[in-house]
């Protein structure tokens, strides 16, 4: 399928509902994206006629459920760029991910005295874990800052990452100022320095991908329902020679290889951080949201959506005491900002009432917050089936609400 946005939008039937009697003007993917048809329809479809639990029943259902599972894997790898399907871990999401690899990674590898460097950045989910990892261990957490375009401070690297570095988990793009640092010079000077690297692509791999293979990461974690794919799904990629000296995060069925009360012994990769009933058809549903994508022109989405980006940019710096935060090159499809004289929250509400879904507040970012002295933001974020109309819409909603606040 060629990029065409109309023909695309066709695909998404919650796009073309109202509220509040009004069009409905999605501008929160960032927070979730919407599901194209065959997603739904394929994740409907394994409900009626296929549900049954996988790697543990002999029976037909068993069977082919768990050939579907395993192929899923096979598409998030090649789909990401990672060697091998053992590379995979699926997990309920990316926090769930980072975790696992926070606790699994932290009990083998993390000693009091060391440190663990994050960005000024990231998302709670990729600071919260590495906090509690440190205070178990009696590690520091180290932070790399940020400007006030929302460029990475990465000549501060000498300065915070050293030979007591374990750990630098960052960011592919800001989820709140749209920031794509510079990975490979973080990574190259990390793994020089002996530290490894998770890199959190939530909105990287859906806006513009990703080659783990090539990117020379460690760790990579990323959910699938803002990749087009139902919730309660995610993955975490790992170097095999890593996740194979790690511990298991959660005990109990599939993760195991024979159980004794003298000795358990463990599965091997990817199972042994699949412990319990996994989402197996959130697995399958998020590789057909793969397939999805791979029908579509990904250079020219991407294409898309810088354009949007710079549209929506332009226009909303026309508005009077407009601020927008994160002006840097190359930036994820995200435009966070504030009025003069009106609060964010109010913005949000208002533009509700015109059927227009932004996010208002910290966005799980507080730390960013801080950096740049406010506590919120409106976020304006997009995907591939946003259009400039959309934009302009936003645009005359944000004009009008000004209005009436001031």
């Amino acid at each position: 399928m060629a990029f065409d946005v109309e023909k695309i939008r066709e695909e998404f039937p919650l796009l073309s509902q109202q509220v509040y009697n009004r069009p409905l003007v999605y501008l929160d993917s960032g927070a979730t994206a919407q599901k194209p048809r065959s997603v739904i329809e394929r994740e409907a479809e394994l409900y009626r006629t296929l549900n049954a639990n996988i790697h543990r029943g002999v029976h037909y259902l068993s069977d082919r459920m768990t050939a579907l599972y395993e192929q899923a894997r096979e598409q998030v790898r090649g789909f990401i760029g990672a060697e091998r399907c053992e590379q995979i871990v699926f997990t309920s999401g990316a926090t769930a991910s980072i975790n696992l690899v926070a606790y699994s990674w932290s009990e083998k590898f993390l000693r009091a005295g060391d440190n663990i460097v994050v960005s000024q950045i990231e998302h709670h989910s990729n600071i919260v874990p590495w906090q509690l990892a440190a205070e178990r261990k009696g590690a520091k957490l180290r932070v790399i800052p940020v400007d006030d375009e929302g460029n990475l401070m990465l000549e501060s690297l000498p300065e915070l990452i050293d030979n007591h570095t374990r750990m630098v988990a960052v960011t592919q793009a800001s989820n709140t100022l749209g920031t794509t640092p510079d990975l490979r010079r973080i990574i190259d000077f990390a793994h020089s320095m002996g530290a490894v690297v998770l890199v959190d692509g939530c909105q990287g791999v859906v806006h513009g991908g990703v080659d783990v293979t090539a990117l020379d990461c460690d760790f990579y974690a990323f959910s699938g329902h803002k990749l087009y794919a139902p919730t309660g799904i995610g993955v975490l990629y790992g170097k095999s020679e890593i996740l194979d000296l790690m511990p298991p995060f959660m005990g109990g069925g599939d993760m195991v290889d024979r159980v004794s009360f003298e000795k358990t012994t463990f599965a091997p990769l990817p199972l042994k951080f699949e412990a319990g009933t996994a989402n197996f058809v959130g697995a399958v549903a998020l590789a057909e949201a793969i397939a999805f994508l791979n029908t579509l022109d990904l250079k020219a989405v991407a294409e898309h959506e810088r354009q949007l980006t710079e549209y929506a940019t332009e226009r909303l710096m026309t508005i009077d005491g407009m601020k927008i935060y994160g002006m840097t090159a190359n930036k994820a499809p995200i435009v966070s900002f504030n009025v003069e004289g009106c609060t964010h929250y109010d913005i949000g509400m208002i533009l509700d009432k015109m059927g227009i879904a932004i996010r208002t507040g910290h966005h799980c970012a507080e730390p960013t917050m801080k950096r740049f002295g406010v506590n919120g933001m409106c976020r304006a974020s997009f995907g591939l089936y946003n259009t400039t109309a959309e934009i302009d819409a936003l645009v005359q909603g944000v004009m009008r609400v000004v209005k009436m606040l001031r």
